[in-house]
């Protein structure tokens, strides 16, 4: 597949940027989208399972991941501080990544995820390029993030782009690896 650089597509005026990478496109879209909420709670249900299946040998109750929602709400990765993403393969629904500054320099990647069905097809790529250019427009020169161990696909994702572990930086109960990317 060719990639292209992310561009911008249409204007301040009359869209929010995009950014395509072949056959992929990536746009701001609100957290509370119907779209964005199906995509969250999928990546929830997703990383929630896998740590439930590692610790527990089962996966995570209705129940659980609505008390999740509640106590981990996304309304932070809006503007004027943040952005949610939403990642379209081929012009179907295919994964989301949000973005929040922390300060004036540095932005947090938060709640990437790639529909399992489309992955290993450049979407998390794609959303990577988005998120650093959204990063940018915000003006951060700097994006930090957490990750757990067991999810090995990401920070691989993370490291082929240029991530690097660092200190950490946060102490939340999921938090076992920390990485960073300086922009530009």
């Amino acid at each position: 597949m060719t990639s292209t650089p992310p561009v911008q597509a249409g204007s301040r005026a009359d869209a929010s940027p995009a950014w395509t990478v072949a056959p992929w496109t990536v746009a701001a879209r609100p957290v509370g989208d119907p779209v964005s909420v199906t995509l969250l709670r999928e990546y929830l249900v997703d990383v929630a399972d896998r740590y439930y299946r590692l610790h527990e040998e089962r996966d995570s109750t209705p129940e659980e991941i609505e008390q999740a929602l509640a106590e981990m709400p996304s309304d932070d990765l809006a503007p004027p501080h943040g952005v949610f993403l939403l990642a379209h393969h081929e012009g179907e629904p295919a994964g989301c990544a949000g973005l929040r500054l922390m300060d004036a320099r540095t932005a947090e990647l938060k709640r990437v995820y790639v529909r399992p069905a489309k992955r290993g097809l450049g979407g998390g790529g794609a959303l990577l390029a988005a998120v650093e250019a959204a990063a940018g427009e915000l003006g951060a020169g700097r994006i930090v993030l957490d990750t757990r161990l067991d999810l090995v696909e990401a920070r691989g994702l993370y490291a082929r782009h240029g991530y690097r572990e660092v200190p950490a930086f946060t102490d939340g109960p999921y938090a076992e690896v920390w990485m960073a990317k300086e922009l530009g």
